[in-house]
């Protein structure tokens, strides 16, 4: 069984920063690309930043310059360096990762629980 566990989240002041980790468990072969995504209240999810295993990245427009996405492999875990915080990041933020289990064919997509990032102004 896999699992993604988030963890990070909170209550932080606009400008504050905040770091998030997400690290897989359980009977993982290998991970490919690696994501968070994030649902503002009353609102869909939407990518916030993506990293390929070859450490390749892309971001959203709303977040670029402010957020750092990387990764250790060796630990199958993401992470997301959140600076310069505003108001409008206040979201749940997912983690999911696209990843093949051992001695299972095939690649899977699986997500994590969320953490609640609250930025008040």
């Amino acid at each position: 069984q896999v699992q993604l566990v988030e963890s990070g989240g909170g209550l932080v002041q606009a400008g504050g920063s905040l770091r998030l980790s997400c690290a897989g468990s359980g009977n993982i072969a290998s991970i490919n690309t690696m994501a968070w995504y994030r649902q503002p209240p009353e609102k869909q999810r939407e990518l916030v930043a993506a990293i390929t295993s070859g450490g390749s990245t892309n971001y959203a427009d709303s977040v670029k310059g402010r957020f750092t996405i990387s990764r250790d492999n060796a630990k199958n875990t993401v992470y997301l360096q959140m600076n310069s915080l505003k108001p409008e990041d206040t979201a749940i933020y997912y983690c999911n990762a696209d990843l093949s289990l051992t001695r299972v064919p095939g690649t899977y997509r699986y997500w994590g629980q969320g953490t609640q990032v609250t930025v008040s102004s």
